[in-house]
């Protein structure tokens, strides 16, 4: 499969690549994992959460990353978004831009 099409929600923290936040690392992973609870209790939707709590732009289109292929993310990124079903979504991950929990949704 060349190309699939995923969303993601990201918390950077102050430490992060390119960060606009002030968030130590610790609080950013309790962030992450207190939004990664509330979709797996199914308490809101993926996009609802990406456009409360998302740092990227993609936050503007609920998380939606749309289509991209191999090579066009950075790696653990990458990794975690191909191993995934479609409207699966995976546990926190950590890349250099901070912590995210990606969905693929096609």
């Amino acid at each position: 499969m060349d190309k699939i099409s995923a969303s993601h929600i990201l918390i950077m923290h102050k430490d992060s690549k390119d960060s606009r936040s002030s968030l130590s690392k610790d609080d950013a992973m309790k962030l992450i994992n207190k939004i990664h609870n509330e979709l797996t209790s199914e308490k809101s939707s993926f996009k609802d959460l990406a456009s409360k709590h998302s740092e990227c732009s993609s936050s503007a289109y609920g998380g939606s990353l749309g289509e991209f292929g191999k090579g066009m993310m950075v790696k653990p990124f990458e990794e975690s978004a191909f191993s995934l079903k479609v409207g699966e979504i995976c546990e926190p991950i950590e890349t250099e831009f901070g912590f995210h929990i990606i969905k693929r949704d096609k």
